[in-house]
Formats: structure tokens, sequence, C-alpha cells
């Protein structure tokens, strides 16, 4: 499907693209639920490759390297529902407001998106419709649906982070991310740090904001669920023994602060 008929028919995706939401274990049991904005890095066909070399797709600006395999580990776990976006986050971030310079950049880091440069405002709505508001109504139905049913939801963002931004090192192996709810932030930071072989960041590698981040703030404080953010530096989780060693240790640490939250 190339612009002209996408336009025509007012349509981003086509036939043979994929659904933008990936779930798995919609009926697990656990209190947590676990959200992954950055899964993916697929591309719609009618974008092509945004003009973007396949070398830099594949790097931390085209999606959270590593952080499907946790997920969907952790996932099965903790019996725990996930809900993930499979399009690539330089098509449309889905930890952004849309009205975010940064929703659809038009540079990352230092590489320059020009499928990205001077699109029309029916493009920008296409993406938001097509991609970024499936993802974010099935998160909202998600937990409407636990609500009703009465029960507890625990909201987790998993995240991962490049060991180097712009030429500067970042010594975390994870990081408790978080702005206005730090009950749940607090528990895990101080299970991270008790396991005494991490570099544990608090805000670290970011901080969650209202202007910078959506997932947290829409589904996680204006819902009033006890939330965290969660990064892990990608070299740790770049093939499926980092990513298996990872989930195993936070489904550790996670039935752990169940049990605390239980009992509080």
């Amino acid at each position: 499907m190339d612009q002209r008929t996408a336009e025509a028919t007012d349509q981003l995706l086509g036939a043979d693209d994929i659904p933008p939401v990936h779930e798995v274990n919609a009926e697990g049991r656990s209190p947590f639920l676990l959200t992954s904005d950055h899964y993916g890095r697929v591309l719609p066909r009618a974008l092509g490759d945004l003009g973007v070399a396949q070398s830099e797709l594949v790097r931390h600006i085209g999606w959270d390297i590593g952080i499907a395999g946790v997920a969907e580990r952790l996932a099965q776990m903790l019996d725990a529902h996930l809900i993930a976006q499979r399009y690539s986050r330089l098509v449309i971030d889905c930890n952004r407001p849309p009205e975010a310079a940064s929703s659809i950049p038009v540079i990352s880091e230092a590489t320059a998106i020009p499928g990205n440069e001077g699109i029309s405002q029916w493009e920008r709505e296409a993406r938001r419709r097509e991609i970024f508001l499936p993802y974010h109504d099935r998160i909202a139905a998600a937990i409407d649906g636990r609500v009703h049913a009465k029960r507890p939801t625990v909201l987790v963002s998993l995240h991962s982070f490049t060991p180097v931004y712009a030429g500067v090192a970042r010594p975390w192996h994870i990081g408790a991310l978080y702005n206005r709810d730090t009950v749940l932030p607090q528990l895990l930071l101080k299970h991270l740090r008790g396991e005494g072989d991490l570099v544990v960041g608090d805000n670290e590698p970011y901080a969650v904001n209202d202007l910078t981040d959506y997932t947290i703030p829409v589904h996680g404080e204006a819902r009033g669920l006890v939330n965290t953010g969660i990064e892990i530096r990608q070299d740790l989780i770049a093939d499926h023994t980092g990513q298996q060693q990872w989930a195993e240790r936070l489904a550790r640490i996670f039935a752990e602060i169940e049990a605390e939250l239980r009992a509080g």
C-alpha cells in the first residue's frame, strides 16, 4: 500500500500489517498488570523504512532492546497479564503524549528520521488512531475490567535503556521510575538494593513526568493505581540468557513485594 492508497482509504495499516497490540496471559490472576510501550520495532508497510538504515532501526532508537523477552517470561512466571505495543517507537512513541515533539521524532539521539519530516496532520492522526489509541484503549479496558471485578491492580511499565547515550555511559543495571506515587518504587528499590550485586537507579536513567511520559501518568497515577516504571540496561538482556535471568530475578522480587503489599 503506497502513501496515495493509504490517504484514499484513510488508513495507515493495511491487510498485510499486524495488529498493534500484543497480549500474553490475558486471564492471568496476578495483581501485576505489565505493559511494554516499546516492545516491538515493526514498521507499517506504507511507511517503508522511514528513510532509516536497517542498522539504525535495530538500535535502541527503534525499540527497547531485550525487554520483549523479559516481559514475556515475567508474565508467565507471575501469572500476570502483559499488554505490549508491536510497532516501533519511531512510528509513534506510545509512551509520549501525542502533542509532544518526541511523539513522532524527526531525530532520535543523533539519527535523522526522514520519513517523519514534514508529515501531514492526516498522517499524524492516522498513526495516533491506528497504533497509539488501540494500545492505550486496551490497557484502559483491562484496568476497567479488573476494577469492575474488584481485582487489585498494580501497574508495572517495563522498559530498557541503552548503556551509552550521546556519548555518556550509564552505570545503572536497573532503575525504578516514578513521579507522584512512591509506594511501589520504594519497595522495589529496597529489594533491588538488597540483591547486593546491582547498581540501582532511583529515577535513573529517567524520571517520570507528565510532559515526557504517558503510560504511568494516564493509566497509573490518574487511575489511582500503585505503579512503577522499570528500566533495565540493554546489554544485560540482549540475549535469551540475560532475559531469563532478569525475568527470574524480577519474578522473585515481585512475589516478595506482593506479599508485603497484601500484608500492608
